[in-house]
């Protein structure tokens, strides 16, 4: 799923719109830039829910994170499905910690405009899956890249449609010493122009 498409509306979420059926959109983005926070989570207590495996599906990771007292009260009013079975949440496996096993991302999404709303790492420890990682500021979607987590948030600057941030944060974590620490951020700037009518490729001759 391409982050671009899964973070690319209004950071200003309401999130209790979105459980009560809303969009949560609005005419123009928040008045200035927020910056993504991650959290290494207190590795006080696994999450003995759903035992570790690869092939988790989305409905396990809907009650892996239903039983995790870490994941907000706002986050969990949205994990409801969609349509039939249908759950708002994307999965990713693969090696982020050193596990014996693979982490999972897990991406929460809104239904109705497929905004993130939270972002989570887990991790297997002693046959349990334990939170090593969440960012719960909208919108926000982390993924792996090369053995780094990667967590993208769309910036809006006052005035901004709700279809044009201004741009994008993009934050890399290494795990490192029992816990992910941030290595280095970029900022991409998004071109105001927009062109009137579409571009026509040329003839051939």
């Amino acid at each position: 799923m391409s982050t671009a498409v899964a973070v690319l509306t209004a950071l200003s979420l309401s999130l209790s719109a979105c459980a009560t059926g809303g969009t949560g959109a609005r005419d123009e983005g928040p008045a200035h830039e927020e910056p993504v926070a991650g959290n290494a989570v207190s590795p006080a207590a696994p999450v003995s829910a759903v035992p570790p495996s690869r092939s988790l599906t989305r409905a396990t990771a809907v009650k892996l994170l239903l039983a995790d007292p870490q994941v907000s009260a706002a986050v969990k009013r949205v994990l409801k499905p969609c349509v039939g079975d249908e759950y708002p949440v994307d999965l990713s496996y693969g090696d982020l910690t050193g596990a014996t096993a693979d982490d999972v991302v897990v991406n929460v999404v809104t239904c109705t405009d497929v905004v993130g709303i939270g972002s989570y790492v887990y991790r297997e420890e002693a046959g349990s899956y334990r939170n090593v990682f969440q960012a719960e500021e909208p919108p926000v979607y982390a993924e792996m890249d090369r053995g780094d987590l990667v967590v993208t948030k769309q910036v809006y600057e006052k005035g901004d449609p709700v279809s044009s941030p201004s741009g994008e944060n993009v934050i890399t974590y290494r795990w490192a010493a029992g816990r992910f620490t941030e290595e280095f951020r970029t900022r991409n700037d998004y071109s105001a122009v927009v062109g009137a009518e579409p571009t026509v490729a040329p003839e051939s001759n």
